[in-house]
C-alpha cells in the first residue's frame, strides 16, 4: 500500500461519524476477547485448540461480560488518537471489574472442558491487548491525523524530474515536513506510471490534469542537467498553470552531491530566457591572467566582483581589488579568501585597496607598487536616473575616472586595459550613457595617438541580478503584494547573466589589439512587461489588469524616467566584424582625435570646477554628437541654482567658492 493510499484510507476513517467509530471499536474489542481466550488455551495446554468447544463457550462469555462493562466504564467515549496514560488506567479498571465475574465462572465455579486457569490468564491478556490497541490507535491515527491536519495548509507540490536530484529532493521534502509531495513528472517514458518511494511518476502531458485534480500549488524543477533551452521550454509550459515554480540550481552549484529543501530558489530571469551559454575558451580566459598581476576597479560591484572570482580561478600572480565602498571591498575580499582553499590559491596574493579612481594620487600609488599587467576598469556610476540628477559627479567618476586610470596605466607600463562599457553608450539619451561613450572615446583616442598600453572596451547590456536592476526590484514588489511598476508597455532590454558577461569580458580582453570596441551577443531583447508577467505567473499569482480585474498582482505603468529610452542598441556604426569567439564581435567606430578631445575635456574640467551642470551637459553633448537628451536638465544642484537665480538674480549668480583642484586634467 502506498503512502498516498494509506493516508487516503486513514483520512476516510477519521471522517466517519462518532457512533460508527464507537461501533468499530466495539467490534475490535470483541475480536480481542476471542483472541485472548484462544491464546489463554494455548498457553495453558501448549497446543492450538478450538476455544469454542463446550458450553458455555468462554469466548461468548468474555464478549458478553466485557463489552457492557467497557461501555458503562466510558472506554468508548475517549478519542483513541489522543489516548495516553489516563486511557490505560481506565482500561485497567474496566478489565479488573471484568475479571471478577469471569474468574468466578471459569476459575472458582469451573466449567467442564475449560481449565480453571483460563479465568486468570485471559483477563491479563485482555488488559494487555486492549491497552496495546489504544496505544496503536494513538500512534497510527494520531500521527496521520496531525499530518493530514497540518498538510491541509502545506503547499501541495509536484517535482518535475525523477532523476537523482528529484529523488533526493523528494526524500528531503518528506524529512522536512514543509511541503506535501503529491507526485513527480519526468520526460523519460520508461518512468511513467511507476512509483519511486511510494510516489507516482507521471507524463508531462498529464501534468495539467494532475494539477487540477490534486490541487497542486507548487512545481519544483529538479532538472539540473537540462540545457537552458530545455529549462526555458519547461518553464514556458508551466507559466500558464498559475503555479509557484521553484528550481534547484545547476550541476555546478550542486557539485557537493546532496540536495535539500533549502537549495530551492525562485526562478531567475535566466531560467526564462532559454539562452544557452557557449563554453568559455580556457586559453583566452587565462591569457591575461595566469601568472600575472591583475587590477580590478569597482571590485565590489556586480561585474567587478564576478571578474575577481574568475580571475582568481585563473591563478594570477596577484589580484588587486580597487574599490571605494568599504563594505563592498570587505565583502568581496572575505568571499575570495574563502575561495582560496578550494582552488589552492595563496590568500596573501589578494590585495584589497580602498580608493577612488578619481583620486589620481591614490591610483598612482597603487600602480607604482603593484605594477599590474592587466587592468579591468569596472568602476562606474551606472544608475541612469541617479546620474541624471547628479550630472557632474557622473561625468567626474565615469569619464575622468577612466581618464585617470588610463594615464596611470600608460605611466606605469600596463600592457592591457579593458573598459567595461554599456549598451547605453550607443546613441545615448542620458548622461550616464554619454559618460560611458566619452570614456570609450578617451581610450580610442589614446590608442590612436600611440600608446604602450593596449586599450579596449567591452560593451554589453543589462546583467541579471546586478544592484539596482529590474529583477530584484520586481521581487521586492512581489513580496510586498504589488503593484509591479513598469515604465512603459513597449520598453525592451538585453539581458545576460553576470558569470557569462565576466567570462566574455576576460576572453574579449585577450583578443584585443588596441582601440577595439567589443560587442557581446546579448541574444534577443526582452520586453520588460513580459518579464514582469512571467515573474508574477511563475510565483503562483495572476496578473491584475483590465482583462482580469480579480487578479492578485497589479501591473502599473509609471512612464519613462529621466534619461531612459525604450530600446537599447549595441552598435553605432556598420555591421560588426566576427572574432574567434561566436559570442564576441568587434566594431570600428568613429571618435575624436586626442588633440581635439583633450581641448573638450579641459573645458569640461573647468565647467565641473565651477559646478556648472548645465554647461557640463552641453559640453558632453558637443563631444558626443549622438547624445540626444530625452529630458531637460534635472540635476539637483543645477536646478536649485537656476531657481535661486530666478528668485534673486544678483545674489545667486556667484559661483561656489572652492579650493578643490580639478581632477582628470587631460594631458598631452
Amino acid at each position: 500500500m502506498t503512502a498516498e493510499t494509506n493516508n487516503a484510507l486513514t483520512g476516510l476513517l477519521l471522517a466517519f461519524p462518532r457512533p460508527l467509530k464507537r461501533l468499530i471499536a466495539l467490534g475490535i474489542d470483541a475480536v480481542i476477547c476471542g483472541l485472548t481466550v484462544y491464546l489463554a488455551f494455548y498457553l495453558r495446554l501448549g497446543v492450538a485448540v478450538n476455544p469454542l468447544i463446550g458450553p458455555p463457550h468462554p469466548t461468548m462469555g468474555a464478549i458478553a461480560i466485557a463489552l457492557p462493562i467497557f461501555v458503562s466504564m466510558g472506554l468508548y467515549r475517549a478519542i483513541f488518537r489522543h489516548a495516553g496514560s489516563d486511557a490505560i488506567v481506565s482500561v485497567g479498571r474496566a478489565v479488573a471489574l471484568y475479571s471478577v465475574p469471569y474468574a468466578l465462572i471459569y476459575t472458582v465455579i469451573g466449567v467442564s472442558g475449560v481449565p480453571r486457569t483460563i479465568g486468570l490468564i485471559q483477563p491479563i491478556l485482555l488488559f494487555l491487548f486492549v491497552s496495546a490497541s489504544r496505544l496503536a490507535a494513538r500512534a497510527y491515527l494520531g500521527e496521520t491525523y496531525a499530518a493530514l491536519w497540518n498538510g491541509a495548509n502545506l503547499p501541495r507540490v509536484i517535482i518535475y524530474g525523477a532523476g537523482k536530484a528529484g529523488r533526493q529532493l523528494a526524500s528531503a521534502i518528506r524529512a522536512s515536513g514543509e511541503m506535501r509531495l503529491v507526485g513527480m513528472v519526468d520526460d523519460d517514458r520508461d518512468l511513467w506510471k511507476s512509483t519511486i518511494n511510494g510516489i507516482t511518476v507521471y507524463s508531462p502531458d498529464d501534468l495539467e490534469d494532475i494539477v487540477k485534480r490534486r490541487k497542486v500549488t507548487d512545481i519544483l524543477l529538479a532538472v539540473p542537467s537540462a540545457s537552458r533551452k530545455r529549462r526555458g521550454e519547461i518553464v514556458d509550459r508551466l507559466r500558464r498553470m498559475n503555479l509557484h515554480v521553484r528550481t534547484l540550481p545547476g550541476l555546478v552549484d550542486m557539485a557537493r552531491g546532496s540536495v535539500s529543501v533549502g537549495d530551492l530558489r525562485d526562478l531567475e530571469i535566466d531560467d526564462l530566457l532559454g539562452r544557452s551559454q557557449v563554453p568559455p575558451d580556457p586559453r583566452l580566459i587565462h591569457h591575461n591572467i595566469t601568472g600575472k598581476t591583475a587590477l580590478v576597479t569597482g571590485a565590489g560591484g556586480s561585474i567587478g566582483s564576478e571578474l575577481c572570482r574568475q580571475i582568481l580561478r585563473g591563478k594570477p600572480a596577484k589580484v588587486v581589488l580597487f574599490e571605494q565602498s568599504e563594505y563592498n571591498l570587505y565583502a568581496i575580499h572575505r568571499e575570495l579568501e574563502g575561495l582560496c582553499p578550494l582552488i589552492g590559491y595563496d590568500r596573501q596574493n589578494i590585495v584589497p585597496v580602498l580608493g577612488s579612481v578619481c583620486n589620481e594620487a591614490r591610483v598612482d600609488e597603487v600602480m607604482q607598487w603593484y605594477r599590474p599587467e592587466t587592468i579591468f576598469h569596472a568602476a562606474a556610476y551606472k544608475h541612469v536616473p541617479l546620474v541624471e540628477h547628479n550630472t557632474i559627479e557622473g561625468i567626474r567618476n565615469n569619464t575622468f575616472g577612466t581618464l585617470a586610470m588610463a594615464h596611470a596605466a600608460e605611466r606605469h607600463g600596463t600592457a592591457n586595459f579593458v573598459l567595461i562599457s554599456t549598451d547605453k553608450a550607443v546613441r545615448p539619451t542620458n548622461v550616464m550613457g554619454t559618460t560611458k561613450r566619452l570614456s570609450e572615446m578617451v581610450l580610442q583616442a589614446l590608442h590612436a595617438k600611440g600608446s604602450g598600453t593596449s586599450f579596449s572596451m567591452v560593451r554589453f547590456g543589462n546583467v541579471l541580478g546586478s544592484s539596482g536592476s529590474v529583477v530584484p526590484l520586481f521581487r521586492e514588489q512581489l513580496a510586498a503584494g504589488g503593484p509591479i511598476t513598469v515604465t512603459d508597455a513597449e520598453i525592451t532590454r538585453y539581458f545576460m547573466t553576470i558569470p557569462e558577461a565576466a567570462q566574455l569580458v576576460l576572453q574579449a580582453g585577450a583578443m584585443a589589439r588596441g582601440g577595439d570596441v567589443f560587442l557581446l551577443d546579448m541574444g534577443d531583447p526582452v520586453r520588460i512587461v513580459d518579464l514582469a508577467r512571467n515573474m508574477i505567473e511563475l510565483s503562483g499569482y495572476q496578473v491584475k489588469d483590465e482583462v482580469n480585474p480579480d487578479g492578485d498582482i497589479e501591473l502599473r505603468f509609471v512612464g519613462l524616467r529621466p534619461g531612459e529610452k525604450l530600446y537599447e542598441e549595441l552598435l553605432i556604426g556598420d555591421e560588426p566584424l566576427p572574432t574567434q569567439h561566436p559570442r564576441i564581435m568587434r566594431s570600428s567606430e568613429a571618435f575624436l582625435p586626442w588633440a581635439d578631445l583633450r581641448k573638450g575635456l579641459d573645458e569640461l574640467t573647468a565647467a565641473m570646477a565651477h559646478g556648472d551642470a548645465a554647461k557640463a551637459r552641453a559640453l558632453i553633448m558637443t563631444l558626443v554628437p549622438e547624445f540626444a537628451p530625452s529630458s531637460p536638465l534635472v540635476d539637483w544642484i543645477g536646478t536649485a541654482r537656476a531657481a535661486a537665480i530666478a528668485a534673486d538674480p544678483e545674489g545667486a549668480t556667484a559661483s561656489p567658492s572652492t579650493n578643490v583642484t580639478p581632477i582628470g586634467t587631460a594631458r598631452n
